[in-house]
């Protein structure tokens, strides 16, 4: 077993100098040669193009940055010519599948829909790790950081970057008690982006206090050498507090000590980032709470970034609620102006990292900021009222809370005794907050005093270093360091024979060979995961159970219900399932009929004017929606009546009788018929009434038959006896080149009017 899993993966060739938008990217490529590549090394990218007004389609937008080159526009763009104007702020996706492998295929995703900051979730534990790690194995509950993944990564999104048209910033944590360690190799492997808080170390890794400040100064000094943009951890307070909403004065002091400390060991202040989380979500009064928060925020620290970021302390399994809380957290991010938008997954609820969720939590962010485009202008924070009272009063408690902290000794006596995410809503106290020990912790024993003479042959260091005369810089003793000259960078590629990216291809060996092979996929490659919803009349513990049976007589595998909702505690509840098929789906074998091929507007337009033609139309049944059908033939709208179409439109809620009769009465050549309601599959119904009718009527033969609406496909249509079917996206070149090619495979005495 273990010397088949030595065998090296199949090569794939060199990597690309450049992505084909329509073909995958092959971790294979960019693995292949990696300890040659040197990262285009680039520091921190803000969005170029902010603070003009831009137009975009019929619109002019006043928070938007300049256009990918090439992207996903959002669903609903189709209604307004397929624009993708790109809000101003950076966009974050956060990233932890534990395969980084798979990861760089999600990044992919993200880019193409908007966002621009890849944000790699280190593995849980690596805070305790004293030392770089090495390879690539597998993480859990993130990944692990290491130079090959990095690289990987890096080489991947260079490519991307280019793809899409926009610099990409990669992000992971320098933290834990290798915080030095990584931090220069995130400089020599062109990582931009990083989280680094020494009382996150602290409070949350128990990491020795002494330790924690001093490791962050070293670090923090490699970091403003790369230009890295900071982000902090404070946030995480108010994640952890059990009355979250009552420690918003101490997230404050948290987050001047983090940035007062980053600016005296170097980082510029537009270099630091606060990462900003509200502390409530509804049902709480949210917005109340919350925006005075932020404005205090932005009072505070006007010399910094700000990265809003959703709670995930109130996040259930729901992810439709979890996308309502992250839409109202991204008001109070337009109205404070934040810097970068994050998103965390709207499915953290179930902590599964689904490729499908990142992407929709990129889209909420990026709806929900181009739909509050210019907000500010129309809209201005009533400093006078409840809002600037609460403001004052958050500043005046941030402020006693640090005096106190003076008054006790100082920040490591204030730890010892509780002070932090304690729930009381300063000055108030409930005892519950986390203590550690001046003297304890992890890394306790490992603080030195330097020698007098001490001198470290490195081009970034801090505090005192003893450069020898003959030197003019410290590096000069070793004829360079690995900042300088990256040729000394150490590569080691695998440790773990049986845990590594090589291991996990081989065992994926046929997807990359034969890349028709396709089966569902929602974290790592073939994975085989689905998701079935069900409603299940009866009450939530038994439709779980019912829904788990469902599953297995399904054929599906490891089934889990990931979300449980009652719609009353016996008449329903809703059930998301998630299983496993064991099956692939071989491309090649399946049966797509080709798109149909689309006439000019002028070869459309010439051939109606020789031979007109005649449609009636209508939606049928008891439908009365309109707006469909009337993009489709209104010349308005770009509809059949711009090509020369006569058409006769009988409204909505027409029976279908009335639609054969009047095609008859009117000697039309195509019926148009329309049903965007689908309950009960009556627009199938529908569509085989018309072709019934019509054969009944004896002019199915000389009749062109079409059904249109959101849930009809052509295949649908042509299986109910209609000659086509019009879905969502349809447009009125379409039809109309449709009845061209139509009448002219018919015999000129049932078409076009000559032989009548």
């Amino acid at each position: 077993m273990g010397e088949d899993r030595k065998v090296p993966f199949p090569e794939a060739g060199n990597p690309p100098e450049h992505l084909d938008k329509d073909r995958k990217i092959d971790v294979r490529q960019i693995l292949n040669g990696l300890e040659d590549y040197r990262p285009r090394r680039h520091p921190w990218h803000w969005r170029e193009g902010r603070g003009v007004e831009r137009q975009v389609g019929d619109f002019v937008y006043r928070e938007t940055s300049e256009p990918l080159k090439q992207s996903v526009p959002l669903p609903g763009s189709r209604g307004f010519g397929s624009i993708d104007p790109q809000p101003d702020c950076v966009i974050t996706t956060e990233i932890a599948s534990g395969r980084f492998e798979d990861d760089i295929r999600r990044m992919r995703m993200a880019a193409w829909n908007g966002a621009d900051h890849l944000m790699v979730i280190r593995t849980a534990g690596q805070s305790h790790i004293d030392s770089l790690i090495e390879g690539t194995t597998q993480g859990i509950g993130g990944i692990p950081v290491t130079r090959k993944q990095c690289r990987a990564t890096r080489r991947a999104l260079d490519l991307i970057e280019e793809e899409v048209g926009r610099p990409l910033n990669f992000h992971s944590y320098v933290s834990g008690v290798a915080g030095p360690d990584i931090a220069v190799m995130f400089v020599e492997e062109g990582v931009s982006g990083v989280h680094q808080d020494p009382q996150y170390n602290i409070l949350y890794r128990n990491i020795n206090g002494l330790r924690s400040f001093i490791d962050a100064c070293e670090s923090k000094k490699v970091l403003a050498y790369g230009g890295m943009l900071q982000i902090d951890g404070a946030h995480n307070a108010n994640a952890t507090a059990m009355e979250a909403w009552k420690v918003m004065p101490e997230l404050m002091v948290q987050h001047a000590i983090n940035s007062i400390f980053s600016r005296k060991v170097g980082i510029r202040p537009e270099n630091i980032a606060l990462s900003t989380v509200p502390p409530t979500a509804p049902p709480a009064p949210c917005m109340r709470l919350d925006l005075p928060y932020a404005v205090a925020l932005r009072d505070l620290f006007r010399d910094y970034k700000m990265r809003a970021q959703q709670n995930t302390k109130f996040m259930e399994s729901e992810t439709r609620e979890a996308t309502v809380t992250h839409t109202l957290n991204i008001v109070i991010s337009r109205l404070t102006s934040a810097d970068i938008q994050s998103t965390i997954t709207p499915d953290e609820g179930r902590n599964v990292p689904w490729h499908y969720y990142n992407i929709q939590g990129v889209n909420t962010a990026r709806q929900a900021l181009d739909g509050l485009d210019g907000i500010r202008d129309q809209v201005k924070l009533d400093r006078d009222g409840e809002l600037g009272r609460t403001v004052r009063e958050l500043k005046e408690r941030a402020v006693l809370f640090l005096e106190e902290i003076l008054e006790v000794g100082g920040y490591f006596e204030a730890v010892e005794r509780g002070f932090f995410v304690d729930s009381g809503k300063y000055p108030e106290r409930k005892g519950d907050g986390i203590a550690r020990e001046k003297a304890g912790g992890i890394g306790n024993d490992m603080i030195f005093l330097r020698e007098p003479d001490y001198f470290a042959p490195v081009s970034v260091h801090y505090g005192n270093n003893h450069v020898p005369p003959q030197f003019k810089r410290p590096s000069d003793a070793i004829g360079g360091d690995t900042f300088e000259d990256p040729s000394k960078i150490v590569w080691v590629d695998e440790l773990d024979e049986f845990d590594n990216v090589n291991a996990r291809i081989a065992e994926k060996r046929k997807y990359y060979e034969h890349p028709n092979l396709i089966r569902p996929e929602v974290e790592w490659m073939a994975d085989g995961v689905v998701v079935v919803t069900l409603l299940l009349p009866t009450d939530v513990r038994t439709a779980e159970f019912a829904a788990l049976k469902i599953g297995e007589k399904m054929g599906l595998t490891d089934c889990v219900a990931i979300h449980k909702q009652a719609m009353h505690p016996c008449e329903g509840a809703l059930i998301e399932l998630k299983g496993v098929v064991g099956f692939d789906i071989d491309t090649d074998e399946l049966v797509i009929p080709k798109l149909p091929e689309v006439l000019s507007a002028k070869e459309i337009r010439d051939y109606i004017h020789e031979r007109p033609i005649t449609v009636v139309a209508a939606t049928v049944g008891e439908d009365e929606h309109s707006v469909g059908l009337k993009e489709i033939l209104d010349i308005k709208h770009g509809g059949i009546e711009g090509f020369g179409v006569k058409y006769h439109y009988l409204g909505t809620s027409c029976p279908v009788e009335k639609l054969v009769d009047a095609a008859i009465e009117t000697k039309s050549d195509a019926i148009l018929q329309s049903t965007i309601i689908s309950h009960d599959d009556i627009h199938i119904q529908n569509m085989r009434r018309l072709n019934q009718i019509c054969v009944e009527r004896g002019v199915r033969d000389r009749l062109i038959l079409a059904g249109g609406g959101t849930q009809v496909t052509d295949e649908m249509a042509v299986a109910a006896g209609l000659d086509a079917g019009f879905g969502r996206g349809s447009k009125g070149i379409d039809v109309a080149s449709f009845l061209v090619k139509r009448c002219r495979e018919k015999d000129s005495e049932n078409c076009g009017g000559s032989a009548r």
